[in-house]
Order: C-alpha cells, then structure tokens, then sequence
C-alpha cells in the first residue's frame, strides 16, 4: 500500500504573496519532513498492530457452506492470509501464519481429514482444531500449542505478519475452528 503525504497552505485572499528566503524554506522543508515521518511511524504501528488470535479474522459472520454454494480457501504466501470465496466472490478473509522458508507446499489441494487436537513431541508443539490438505502433515490448525495444551502466545503474534510454522496454515483459534467444523472433505485449497 502506498501512501502519499501533502501539505496544504491556506492563505488570506488579501495576504500578499512573499517568498521565501533559503532558511525559511529549510524551516517549511524540515516540518513538512517531521510530519510526513510523524504520519508514517503511526502508519506503520496502524499496520503492525497484533491480531487477536483469540478472536474471529473478521467480525462479520462466517460464510454458510453448503454443497450447492461451496468455498474454495486460497493462502497467499505473501501476504499471509487465507481468502474464502463462493461463486468467485470473496466473502471472508483470515490472518493466517504459514510456514518459514517457504516451506508451506505451493498448489492445488483438497480437505482430507480432521481432528480436535495434536501434539508433535519432535517439534515440541501442537494444535487444536486441525484439518489437512495434503496427507496429515500439512493442515490448517490453530496458533501452536505446548505440551500442556497451553497456546504458546510467543507464537501467535506472527498470525498476519509472517511465516513461522513448520509449513502448516496457522489461523486464529475461531477461524481454525470455523474451517474445522464448516469446511468439507474434498473442498479446494489453493496455495500460491
């Protein structure tokens, strides 16, 4: 996203134009930088700021699946997030965290299977609400979990900013459930 700056000098229609000498213009020319980079830093803190991954993507309500209206789920790797759409239409869109190293397979896929929870001695990390696209081993689940069952939230500030899994799609914990109980077996997933 771009972002233009401009500034705008409002003059008295019977003030009399004057120019301005090199230290004035330095003067204007410094303020109007200190604006413009005052404008971008809250810019990008607007742009930063953390997703609540306790909480749906959106606050509007999920789409109603059926088989006459499917969804198809497409990640898009470079902007970490997952589109839903029916009849070409978008119609929800997800924070999502996919995997480091580009890691996260790129393709064609479809919804294989599902389940309420796992835990990965290996990576020392789990997930709730999982549901795969390419045999068990890439799934959409939840932010990670520790061997407790505890979200480890050290984790789930990448959702919407960065690639941090093992190349699995992590959402949101109402967005991975939604998927989980809503999405059926056979649906489409692109991933580019």
């Amino acid at each position: 996203m771009l972002i233009g700056f401009g500034v705008w000098f409002a003059q008295h229609p019977n003030a009399q134009s004057r120019p301005q000498s090199t230290s004035q213009k330095q003067k204007t020319a410094t303020v109007n930088s200190s604006k413009a980079s005052s404008a971008t830093s809250s810019s990008k803190k607007t742009v930063s700021k953390t997703v609540d991954w306790t909480k749906p993507s959106q606050t509007k309500a999920y789409p109603t699946v059926t088989t006459e209206d499917p969804v198809v789920l497409t990640v898009d790797l470079a902007k970490q997030r997952v589109y839903i759409t029916q009849k070409d239409q978008l119609v929800y869109t997800m924070y999502c965290s996919t995997g480091i190293n580009d890691s996260t397979p790129h393709g064609t896929f479809h919804i294989i299977d599902r389940g309420a929870n796992f835990y990965n001695p290996t990576e020392k990390m789990g997930a709730n609400y999982w549901t795969s696209f390419k045999g068990n081993t890439y799934l959409f689940h939840t932010v990670p979990t520790d061997e407790n069952g505890k979200y480890i939230t050290s984790e789930a500030v990448y959702l919407g900013k960065k690639p941090s899994s093992h190349g699995c799609v992590r959402l949101s914990i109402p967005d991975a459930k939604w998927i989980n109980e809503h999405v059926p077996g056979g649906t489409k997933v692109v991933i580019k």
